[in-house]
């Protein structure tokens, strides 16, 4: 299936709650770092895609209707491409506070994964080396480097396929873009920083 929604926002930016979100509205699995995690056998086809190889981007993501979060949303441009009427959807959030939550979260992940992940997780860090930053530590160089991801997106898609959207924004904004009914019930909210920091064994923050 061609997938209906781009994902081009980097993790911890409601990248999981959209997951959820889309696949309701959708009826078809979305893509997020969680699915490779728990299904190794993806590894090598995104291996190829970090390391420049040619792939495949029906193939690889056949069974499903959207993708967000890392690594997808670092081959937005690649993914726009190969899916021309799909909505391109740019989630955001405050540079601090996606820094914060970011410092909390994902950036522990490549101390506190199994060993049996090792592989997987150098690839995604020459990833984000290649075409973000890995400079963990330094709050300036990750907060420009996810600024001008950012704008990367806003300059490479036209305006009439760019949705930019922020976790409080919402059913509303998806839904008219995508021309479905909102439903009844709230927004889901999930993936916070204390449920991440439980996920791979580290103590709950303030």
């Amino acid at each position: 299936m061609e997938l209906a929604v781009v994902g081009a926002g980097v993790g911890r930016t409601g990248t999981h709650s959209l997951k959820v979100a889309l696949e309701q509205l959708l009826g078809a699995p979305c893509h997020h770092m969680v699915e490779i995690l728990g299904d190794p056998a993806q590894v090598p086809a995104w291996i190829d895609a970090i390391e420049g190889r040619p792939v495949d981007w029906s193939a690889m993501l056949e069974r499903y209707g959207a993708i967000v979060d890392w690594p997808g949303g670092s081959f937005w441009s690649e993914l726009s491409a190969a899916n021309p009427d799909a909505l391109v959807l740019l989630s955001l959030r405050d540079p601090e506070a996606w820094y914060r939550s970011a410092s909390n979260t994902i950036f522990l992940t490549f101390d506190h994964m199994p060993p049996e992940l090792a592989p997987w997780m150098d690839a995604v860090r020459r990833l984000l080396r290649d075409r973000f930053c890995d400079r963990f530590d330094n709050p300036t160089a990750m907060m420009d480097a996810y600024e001008r991801h950012n704008a990367a997106v806003r300059a490479g898609v036209p305006s009439g396929r760019l949705l930019e959207w922020s976790p409080g924004d919402g059913w509303q904004p998806i839904c008219e873009r995508l021309g479905l009914p909102i439903p009844p019930e709230p927004f889901p909210v999930t993936n916070t920083t204390n449920e991440f920091r439980e996920m791979i064994g580290m103590p709950p923050v303030g």
